[in-house]
């Protein structure tokens, strides 16, 4: 994965603004350049019932000018400290595709976005916009978590080898090389994490493996082992970095997250068919909502986003 250019997504209702935080510690340790994004829109300036059309253009000229000098206020010391900073302001809803579409003219390597956090709780609340990110965005989206500290040392990636949730097979070895290239870009320590849940004892109906379930149990995670060797056998990964988790993703996952104190899970994302749906599924939407840490989001390369 190349970091020679990221796009940040600066929103302007908030301060302080974290995945502008988060993108100076990125671009000091991989040299990357930045551009700062506000994509603007109000409803009382894009009608004609109270103002005629001059005055409503003089008013939006006006909104977008203070705008862009408040980036410029962003990017002062930024740049003074040796980076690379431009800023852009569009006029424009929604604002999923207003990103998309300067996504799709500046051709960044990442696009940054802070995500929500949910009370007390400090969870990802993932917005819409977040959401529509995620199924439409043409470059890998990292989501950032406002608050807690953010401490830059390990990353995790998430890898289903069995491909039960439909993932083409080269998406996982997409993560993997994603995964390294980040630990040594950013000086990341690499977990790689594969979880799997053999069916509860009442969900199995079947008289001869109710008789021999921990046979069953113990087959199924030969079988998940295996599959994950398999995958891992490419690369050049510490076993023990490799983690085998039985459970349900959506609680194993988070509970390694905190228990490790990872900073950024990578995961994938596919597109399903039409309609502009996403790919992820039930298990990794809740995964996503469940996180206590940075999200990064992954499209196959084979696989065209909607």
């Amino acid at each position: 994965m190349q970091l020679h250019q990221l796009l940040v997504i600066i929103d302007p209702t908030q301060n302080p603004q974290p995945a502008l935080e988060r993108a100076v510690w990125i671009a000091q340790r991989s040299g990357a350049a930045l551009e700062l994004l506000i994509c603007e829109f109000n409803s009382a300036l894009d009608s004609g019932l109270l103002f005629d059309a001059p005055a409503l253009e003089k008013g939006r000229h006006s909104l977008l000018k203070q705008r862009h000098e408040w980036l410029e206020q962003l990017a002062a010391p930024l740049r003074e400290a040796g980076l690379k900073v431009t800023s852009e302001v569009r006029w424009g809803k929604p604002l999923h595709k207003m990103i998309i579409a300067r996504t799709e003219e500046l051709k960044p390597d990442l696009v940054l976005k802070t995500a929500h956090s949910h009370g007390l709780l400090h969870r990802l609340l993932l917005s819409n916009t977040s959401w529509q990110l995620i199924r439409s965005c043409p470059v890998p989206l990292w989501l950032v978590k406002p608050h807690g500290e953010w401490h830059g040392r390990q990353l995790a990636v998430a890898l289903d080898p069995t491909h039960s949730a439909d993932k083409p097979a080269a998406l996982d070895h997409q993560l993997i090389e994603v995964g390294q290239s980040l630990g040594q870009a950013l000086g990341l320590e690499e977990h790689y994490l594969h979880s799997y849940a053999p069916l509860p004892r009442t969900l199995v109906f079947d008289a001869e493996l109710v008789a021999d379930y921990e046979y069953y149990v113990e087959r199924t995670g030969e079988h998940h082992r295996q599959a994950f060797d398999q995958l891992l056998q490419d690369h050049a990964i510490d076993p023990a970095h490799t983690h085998l988790l039985q459970g349900f993703a959506e609680e194993t996952l988070p509970r390694f997250v905190e228990e490790q104190t990872v900073d950024l899970l990578v995961m994938g994302a596919i597109a399903r068919g039409h309609l502009d749906t996403a790919l992820i599924g039930h298990t990794a939407e809740r995964v996503l909502e469940g996180v206590n840490c940075d999200l990064l989001v992954l499209k196959s390369q084979t696989v065209a986003a909607p």
